[in-house]
């Protein structure tokens, strides 16, 4: 059982941007809605050269296997993925509030398919402010804007 073992929040180094990839992909790849856009070689240029170096990473460790991770730039949560064999442990929610508690205002967008995501936020006080069309995103997919605390 996975719950077995504590899991830790520590700052994210760029020594972790691999294992941030393919626990990323893994998350993404759980969706059977969400297309598959960019290559792994891909995923781990964007968290080793954009993500890492600009915004604020956390990640959850269970020994030494990262099990999650959020990235926040300013007051929006960019990222926030778990490993699927990890979610309903309270992870994400130690991420979250962890990354954002200091925050007045938090924003971040969240695909409108992903009702389980949507669950999430919304437990944790952020409300639905605009829907978007899919004309914005990579993906194509419509999407949601979520704030928290205006």
């Amino acid at each position: 059982m996975n719950g077995a073992r504590p899991v830790t929040l520590r700052p994210a180094s760029g020594s972790d941007a691999a294992a941030i990839a393919r626990l990323m992909r893994a998350a993404l790849d759980a969706y059977d809605w969400m297309p598959v856009i960019h290559t792994p070689a891909e995923d781990l240029a964007f968290l080793r050269d954009i993500v890492l170096p600009r915004q604020q990473v956390t990640v959850a460790e269970a020994g030494s296997e990262i099990v999650g991770f959020v990235a926040v730039s300013g007051d929006c949560v960019e990222q926030l993925y778990l490993d699927p064999a990890w979610t309903g442990q309270g992870i994400g929610s130690r991420l979250l509030i962890g990354a954002t508690a200091a925050l007045p205002v938090v924003k971040l967008h969240c695909f409108q398919a992903n009702t389980g995501a949507r669950r999430f936020y919304e437990r944790h006080g952020f409300r639905a402010e605009a829907f978007g069309d899919g004309t914005t995103n990579e993906e194509g997919l419509p999407d949601i804007l979520y704030v928290r605390g205006r």
